[in-house]
């Protein structure tokens, strides 16, 4: 038996190498959990995201399986992981978000949210008596400042802003895939970086979707709203990427 193998009993114990395992176990959680992979990208005036749409049985109505929530008018999250904790989360964040709106009279910006949430994750991982939520929260929203906006928060408490970013089975191959495109993806138009988002998914995975089987929500502008995008709307998409590749 590894020497390390008595370090993972309770969260709030280092091993002798600096490493809380139990997180690393909730990582681990969170990315394979739901065997779905989540792509956010932000492109000069609008954010994306973009997921698998997985119904697990025949029975259960296809419109009722979604990861993609929305929290405020003009913030939505795509949340992977273990479904009950991201339903957890979302009603959590939902209540911040009103909480902070009764307190102060407007709107939460998405990076006080995030920093909120964050923070709560963060004391979870402090207490053998509490355990972390297995999900990866991508939130997009408007800034009323810098409009447009991505931010990550993982299990841990981490979070950050981003350009472009993934969760879940395929994040690295996803990540690596965007990091080709760092320099260009401040610059593309609304059709530009949801197409990219929708691309970038199909890389990695290896197959061709068609509109109900993938998920996309976007805000738009610094007076846009978060929406998710019709069946028939992603179908435009799929077909104009379609025509794209064959031209």
């Amino acid at each position: 038996m590894s020497r390390d193998s008595n370090y993972d009993h309770h969260i709030s114990i280092f091993s002798p190498q600096g490493r809380l395992y139990q997180m690393e176990y909730a990582f681990k959680a969170a990315s394979s959990a739901s065997g779905l992979t989540g792509i956010a990208l932000r492109g000069a005036d609008t954010a994306v995201v973009v997921t698998q749409r997985k119904v697990p049985d025949r029975l259960i109505v296809p419109d009722s399986v979604s990861h993609v929530f929305n929290i405020t008018p003009k913030i939505g999250v795509l949340a992977t992981g273990m479904i009950a904790d991201c339903h957890s989360a979302v009603q959590r964040m939902r209540y911040e978000a009103a909480d902070f709106e009764f307190k102060y009279g407007y709107a939460i910006p998405p990076a006080v949210l995030a920093k909120r949430m964050a923070d709560l994750a963060q004391v979870n991982t402090q207490s053998a008596s509490m355990r972390p939520l297995a999900c990866v929260l991508l939130i997009v929203g408007v800034d009323e400042e810098k409009g447009p906006t991505v931010l990550k928060v993982d299990p841990a408490g981490h979070y950050l802003p981003f350009k472009g970013t993934a969760s879940g089975a395929k994040e690295q191959e996803a990540t690596n895939f965007l990091e080709k495109r760092v320099e260009r993806i401040e610059s593309y138009t609304f059709d530009e970086t949801v197409r990219t988002a929708i691309v970038c998914l199909g890389s990695v995975l290896g197959s061709d979707f068609r509109g109900n089987e993938i998920e996309v929500a976007c805000v738009q502008g610094k007076e846009g709203r978060f929406r998710t995008l019709t069946e028939e709307e992603i179908e435009d998409h799929l077909n104009a990427i379609a025509d794209d590749a064959d031209a």
